[in-house]
């Protein structure tokens, strides 16, 4: 009776270490997926919310380079460290209602005047009082007509940015509603994410100024 007994002991206790075992063993694997979950939020949410940051293009105003529903990794890292500069293709918030975003390219620089003429943009500044046509034959196809808005002129204060579509004639931008202030510009396009047949790292474009 009490060999049966001892056996019987004996049983119940590898039963009762096995399963603590397992016990034990989950516990620290549950422990370390909170970790790895913890680690990976604190790298992702300041890299989404302060350096870069996802964009789904709506609409046709930046066609032909950009496309409706593309998807776009915008830059915010680099705003931080330097001003915009003319070519970048921004993301920004709408003057008129902030809560949207609009993404286009930034044709004139703080403390130049901006005129539409003959089709084409010219830009005053130091360099050229006078004025001189800018040359957007990088990105515009080549018979792209730029034309203005009841408005021909623009003089941009210290810290304001003049925006235009690609898509000339299909764009609201700054021949519209003005200037973009510099506290408005999110960041710049720096990744075509989506479709996976057209992933672009993007460049800036050389002018002739």
């Amino acid at each position: 009776m009490n060999n049966s007994d001892k056996g019987g002991n004996q049983f119940e206790w590898k039963t009762g270490s096995a399963y603590d075992s397992l016990w034990h063993s989950f516990a620290d694997f549950f422990v370390e997926i909170v970790k790895v979950v913890i680690i990976s939020l604190a790298i992702i949410i300041p890299i989404r919310y302060f350096l870069i940051q996802p964009f789904y293009v709506k609409g046709a105003s930046m066609e032909p380079n950009f496309h409706d529903h593309e998807y776009l990794i915008i830059n915010e890292i680099g705003y931080r460290l330097e001003q915009p500069s003319r070519g970048d293709v921004v993301v920004f918030r709408y003057p008129k209602d902030p809560s949207q975003y609009f993404i286009k390219r930034i044709i004139g620089l703080p403390g130049e005047k901006v005129k539409i003429k003959d089709n084409k943009v010219y830009i005053y500044n130091e360099k050229y009082p006078g004025g001189i046509a800018l040359n957007e034959e990088v990105y515009l196809p080549e018979d792209t007509q730029t034309t203005y808005f009841g408005k021909s002129e623009f003089d941009l204060g210290t810290d304001e940015y003049f925006v235009m579509g690609d898509n000339r004639e299909a764009s609201l931008d700054s021949r519209r509603f003005g200037p973009v202030p510099r506290r408005l510009i999110i960041g710049d396009t720096w990744v075509r994410g989506w479709p996976f047949d057209k992933i672009t790292v993007f460049g800036k474009p050389q002018y002739n100024l």
